[in-house]
């Protein structure tokens, strides 16, 4: 349930959309939007709330969270009501789970981290900070995913995999072996094509 009445969404794309939605659907009743964009910036007089953060760029949302914790916000973790979540797995702050996602037994899932739609995340696995789980993945058992990696649509990862800090994994892609750092892979199975 909602802590407070009240959530800011940084960002109103349409990814803060699907993320408004959510909010609401767990019992707030108020969602502001807040954006550069629009002039609306932080500073002191803005009274202090629940705080999403609705940034699909890893990076820009590692640093915009940041900043708005900086600045006093509580940074909440939200779950769509339709997702299920194991009661061993551990959700940090600022996580967005959405709808029909599957997070089992033991996971762990890093601050600021996007579990999107659908997506399936095994006993065990490991999901860095800031990291992006785009619809329909899905991790095996005692997969890790390092921070600020993306996993594209529909990606399959197979059991003990270890994918590697900022990489961009391609949508539809079959992981079935490890992944070193800071690359772009995708294909079937998915073959590292460059440094990034």
């Amino acid at each position: 349930m909602a802590r407070t009445s009240q959530i800011y969404i940084y960002g109103a794309s349409g990814h803060g959309l699907v993320i408004a939605d959510i909010a609401q659907a767990v019992g707030y009743e108020k969602v502001v939007f807040l954006d550069d964009k629009n002039e609306i910036k932080f500073h002191p007089n803005l009274p202090k709330a629940d705080i999403v953060i609705a940034i699909g760029s890893n990076q820009t949302r590692k640093t915009v969270t940041a900043r708005v914790k900086k600045a006093g916000f509580n940074v909440v973790s939200l779950v769509h009501p339709s997702a299920v979540i194991s009661p061993s797995a551990v959700i940090k702050s600022g996580v967005v789970v959405m709808s029909n996602a599957v997070i089992n037994a033991g996971a762990v899932i890093g601050e600021g981290a996007i579990i999107n739609s659908g997506a399936v995340v095994e006993h065990e696995c490991m999901i860095g900070e800031f990291a992006h789980i785009s619809p329909n993945a899905a991790l095996a058992g005692n997969v890790s995913v390092g921070e600020l990696t993306h996993i594209g649509i529909g990606t399959s990862v197979i059991q003990g995999i270890i994918i590697g800090k900022e990489c961009i994994i391609g949508a539809g892609s079959v992981v079935v072996r490890d992944i070193s750092n800071k690359v772009k892979a995708y294909g079937v199975p998915a073959k590292i094509i460059t440094k990034i």
